[in-house]
């Protein structure tokens, strides 16, 4: 399949489960939709702009589905791994832990960069969750005792 078709289909897919999601979650009682309607839109609109650039502009040669299979693997196995962890360590310290590894692991090697990219994205997900829509995320399962 074409580097242009594979574009339009995947934005085009994207497109259309963004719009689902942000319908379905529309119909939540109270605030409790706002933010997977927001999610839903934002999956939509990234979907569409990459299914309408793929049509204007996409290159039309061969692109192979997964240029490296071994990080292609590891990334799902740690994307697993990430799974298993957060009921464990809970929300914030899993997800910390998954940002610095996976960049660590596919062979990125500035570690600053990436200490000070966890540090914003925990204190955004937390800014977000825990005080703009004062819904906390999952704690460790360990301080329930």
């Amino acid at each position: 399949m074409t580097e242009r078709r594979q574009d339009i289909l995947l934005g085009g897919v994207f497109a259309a489960v963004g719009s689902t999601a942000a319908l379905m979650a529309a119909d939540y009682p109270g605030a409790s939709g706002i933010y997977p309607t927001a999610l839903g839109c934002v999956v939509a609109g990234l979907g569409a702009l990459v299914a309408i650039r793929a049509v204007l502009r996409g290159a039309d040669g061969p692109r192979a589905l997964v240029e490296n299979a071994p990080r292609a693997a590891l990334t799902l196995g740690l994307a697993a791994l990430y799974l298993v962890l957060v009921p464990v360590l809970g929300f914030y310290l899993a997800s910390a832990l998954v940002v610095v590894v996976v960049p660590l692991c596919l062979g990125f090697r500035r570690p600053l960069y990436s200490l000070v990219s966890t540090g914003v994205f925990i204190g955004i997900v937390w800014l977000v969750f825990s005080v703009v829509l004062e819904k906390p995320l999952p704690a460790p399962v360990w301080l329930s005792y």
